[in-house]
C-alpha cells in the first residue's frame, strides 16, 4: 500500500523551502560552513535571482492529509522550481522561471460552466477557504520520462465538484487555463492550441487522490507551477495536471485537449503511467528522478505510477495500449 495516512510524513520532516533555494550555489558558497553561521545578507545573496517569482509568496495553513507517499526522498523546491514544463512562457525547461513573473495571480476568479445546474464563478480566495488545505506527498511523473516527489498543498477535487452540483449527464471535466498573449514573455510558440485544455473522465476527477493544488512546500504555488490553482492527478503523466485554471467545465462527450489534439499518437486522452505502453519516440519503462545524484536517478516506472491500489478498477476491461 503506497497511499498512507499522513502521520507517516510529518509536516516537520519536510525540509523548509529556504535550505533547497539554490542549493547548488549554496553548497559551493558554503563550503566548511554551517548554514546557521551565515549571516542573512550573505544567505540571501546565494539565493537566485530566478527565485524571485517566490518572493511574495505566503504561507498556507494545513491540516494533515488523509492521503500520503511515504518513503521516499522530495525533491528540492529549486529543482521543482526551475525545471518545469509551463508552454505558456517558453518550451525550455528553465524558461517558466524566467518568465513567469508577469503571470497575473491576484484578482483570479474561476469560472464553472457546461453542465451544472447554474453556472458560477469562485474567488481563490474563496476556493482557498472552501476546505481545509492538505498537504500531500505525491509522486509526479512527466511523459518525457522524469519524475519527481512534491508536497503539494490542497484538498480533493471532489471537493469543489460538490460545490458546482454538476448535472447528471456530466460523464466529463474539462480545464482551461489562463490565456492573455498580452502579457510580459509570454510564449510566441504559436503551433499551440492555446488556451491549454485538459479534461477528465468524471469518476477520475472524483477520485481522492485528485487534488485541486494551491501550494507546495507549504506556500503558495509558485507561478511557473501553475499559480494560483491547479490540479495534481498523481497517476498520470504531467501534462494532465492542468495549471493555472480559470475555467472548469462540465460535458457530456470527451473534450478536446491540447496535447490529443496536437499529436494524438504520442499524447492520448487517459495518459495514464504505464511502463508498458511506451511513447513513440522513447521508452516509458524507467524514469529520471530530479534532484537526486546522478547515480540514484534511474529508478523502474510503476503501472499508475505506484497508485494502482487507489485507481486501477476505474480502468478494469480496458485495453489500456488502445486507451493509453
Amino acid at each position: 500500500m503506497l497511499v498512507r495516512r499522513t502521520r507517516d510524513i510529518l509536516s516537520s520532516e519536510i525540509t523548509p523551502r529556504e535550505h533547497f533555494l539554490n542549493r547548488r550555489d549554496f553548497m559551493r558558497g558554503a563550503a566548511g560552513v554551517g548554514a546557521a553561521a551565515l549571516g542573512a545578507d550573505r544567505l540571501a545573496d546565494l539565493v537566485s535571482p530566478h527565485a524571485a517569482v517566490l518572493a511574495d509568496s505566503t504561507k498556507l495553513q494545513t491540516v494533515p492529509g488523509k492521503l500520503t507517499t511515504t518513503g521516499e526522498q522530495l525533491t528540492p523546491l529549486e529543482d521543482i522550481t526551475h525545471y518545469n514544463n509551463f508552454y505558456e512562457f517558453g518550451v525550455d525547461k528553465g524558461d517558466p522561471a524566467r518568465n513567469a513573473g508577469g503571470l497575473p495571480t491576484r484578482p483570479w476568479t474561476v469560472k464553472v460552466e457546461g453542465k451544472v445546474k447554474k453556472p458560477l464563478t469562485f474567488d481563490i480566495d474563496a476556493l482557498l477557504k472552501l476546505r481545509p488545505l492538505e498537504e500531500r506527498v505525491y509522486r509526479f511523473r512527466c511523459v518525457e520520462a522524469w519524475s519527481m516527489v512534491i508536497p503539494w498543498v490542497g484538498y480533493s477535487l471532489s471537493e469543489f465538484i460538490q460545490q458546482c452540483d454538476p448535472l447528471p449527464s456530466a460523464k466529463y471535466v474539462q480545464f482551461l487555463s489562463y490565456y492573455n498573449s498580452k502579457v510580459e514573455k509570454w510564449s510566441s510558440e504559436s503551433t499551440i492550441f492555446w488556451p491549454y485544455s485538459e479534461g477528465l473522465r468524471m469518476d477520475e476527477a472524483m477520485n481522492p487522490l485528485t487534488l485541486l493544488t494551491f501550494g507546495m512546500y507549504g506556500e503558495v504555488l509558485p507561478n511557473q507551477d501553475g499559480a494560483p490553482v491547479r490540479v495534481v492527478v498523481p497517476w498520470k503523466y504531467g501534462f494532465k495536471s492542468a495549471k493555472s485554471i480559470v475555467t472548469v467545465k462540465f460535458v457530456d462527450k470527451q473534450p478536446n485537449t491540447t496535447w490529443n489534439d496536437m499529436a494524438p499518437n504520442e499524447y492520448g486522452f487517459y495518459s495514464n503511467v504505464n511502463p508498458q505502453v511506451d511513447h513513440p519516440r522513447w521508452s516509458q519503462k524507467t524514469e529520471r528522478r530530479i534532484g537526486l545524484p546522478f547515480y540514484a536517478q534511474r529508478k523502474e516506472t510503476l503501472m499508475f505510477n505506484g497508485y494502482s491500489d487507489q485507481v486501477a478498477s476505474m480502468y478494469a476491461g480496458m485495453n489500456l495500449k488502445k486507451y493509453y
